[in-house]
């Protein structure tokens, strides 16, 4: 991750305009403008890290939209924290030295992205833990909070998934909603084919085995399997073993952490989980000051 891209930047600035991070009233008033601070951040629980760059780059968008000329900021990581990695309960993330004011005001916006994005990775190890062994890979959605997403699916790789398309920019997925309106399977991929842009992949969301038939019938080159069961993915995988080219597959909907494993055994080739960023809960993380 950049976490210098303009992207990132607006994302982290417009979170701390949000806060009003400059005019915090309550540091303001008490704290001197000549005080430095030490902050520890902490973990409250066992949780997979992601978003460690939030940090300074949050500190330094502030200076910006305080105008004032405040030091760089020293963070200060152990060489084994990184994002990615395992952290334990009662695990120091990272240690900041810098004006006690700024580190105050920046305080809530660095926990609420390092808090979400961690949640976000941790519950993405978990089902890659879960299918480990397998050979399907585990994709997230578009399913992100608005604003959020090119941070949101940098989580789940942080995790150990992959990312599906970014946006609907990035390649065909032809939906059940499209394939209504198109006026079926076939009508849907055979505009698909003559109207994408480039060498763009044409993927096509299917709700039965019926449906997967017409489909590799008429240029699927890759296949979303729909609320279907193991069973059913496993009786599609040994379709598409018979066709005369290979069509990656891909389960989603109804997949839980209970069941991932049944459908990763199925021979799928991706499993998309929609849970990953749009009901991720928030890993306990603490950042506590003291005077330096």
């Amino acid at each position: 991750m950049d976490w210098k891209t303009r992207q990132v930047g607006d994302i982290l600035r417009h979170a701390l305009l949000e806060d009003r991070a400059n005019h915090d009233a309550t540091t303001h008033a008490c704290i001197d403008p000549q005080q430095k601070a030490v902050a520890v951040v902490l973990a409250k629980q066992d949780c997979v890290l992601a978003g460690l760059g939030v940090i300074g780059r949050t500190l330094e968008i502030f200076a910006e939209l305080d105008g004032t000329a405040t030091a760089v900021p020293d963070i200060a990581c152990h060489q084994e924290i990184f994002d990615g990695v395992r952290i334990g309960k009662g695990q120091q993330v990272a240690i900041v030295r810098h004006d006690a004011r700024v580190l105050l005001s920046c305080e809530r916006v660095i926990l609420n992205f390092l808090q979400r994005l961690s949640g976000i990775a941790t519950a993405t190890r978990r089902y890659v833990d879960e299918i480990a062994g397998t050979k399907a890979r585990l994709l997230d959605t578009r399913k992100t909070v608005p604003g959020l997403r090119v941070l949101d699916k940098y989580a789940v790789t942080c995790g150990g998934g992959f990312n599906h398309r970014l946006d609907l920019s990035d390649g065909v997925l032809i939906k059940n909603n499209h394939i209504a309106l198109a006026g079926g399977v076939a009508t849907a991929l055979e505009r698909a084919h003559r109207n994408r842009r480039g060498e763009q992949p044409i993927e096509i969301e299917v709700r039965s085995l019926a449906e997967l038939e017409e489909a590799l019938q008429h240029g699927a080159e890759a296949v979303l399997l729909d609320n279907m069961t193991p069973d059913e993915c496993q009786r599609a995988v040994e379709r598409v073993r018979r066709h005369i080219r290979r069509v990656p597959l891909e389960a989603s909907g109804g997949i839980t952490l209970q069941n991932v494993r049944a459908y990763a055994e199925a021979g799928v080739d991706f499993i998309s989980i929609g849970a990953l960023t749009h009901s991720v809960q928030a890993v306990d993380l603490s950042m506590r000051l003291q005077t330096a």
